[in-house]
């Protein structure tokens, strides 16, 4: 059964920095292309980020291009968001999560786990 467990969130101030991770097990966490998404009070989720199975292609939301890097240890069956240059607007719950597919939607998953609260905030 799939889980993914995330973790690394905080309170940060802005212009900060934060490095998430997110621990996948009970599935064959290398061969799915996974990702980070997010949702903020009062919004929808929405996809943040997303990477290929080898970690060899990685593509972001225009929010978060050149602030935000995600990278995977597939060894390690982890996935982590570094976050840097943080706004107010980063603000959110984020969590991963992916497929074979590799889906930036989140309404193609029926499974999260309970992601990791990031604040940023003087």
């Amino acid at each position: 059964q799939k889980q993914l467990v995330e973790s690394g969130g905080g309170l940060v101030q802005p212009g900060g920095s934060l490095r998430l991770s997110c621990q996948g097990s009970g599935f064959t966490f290398d061969y799915y292309a996974i990702g980070w998404f997010r949702q903020a009070p009062g919004k929808e989720r929405e996809f943040v980020a997303g990477i290929s199975w080898s970690g060899s292609r990685a593509y972001y939301a225009d929010s978060v291009k050149g602030r935000f890097t995600i990278s995977r240890d597939n060894a390690k069956n982890t996935l982590y968001l570094q976050m840097n240059s943080l706004k107010p607007e980063d603000t959110a719950v984020y969590y991963c999560n992916g497929d074979q597919r590799g889906s930036s939607s989140p309404k193609d998953y029926d499974y999260w786990g309970q992601g990791t609260q990031v604040t940023v905030s003087s």
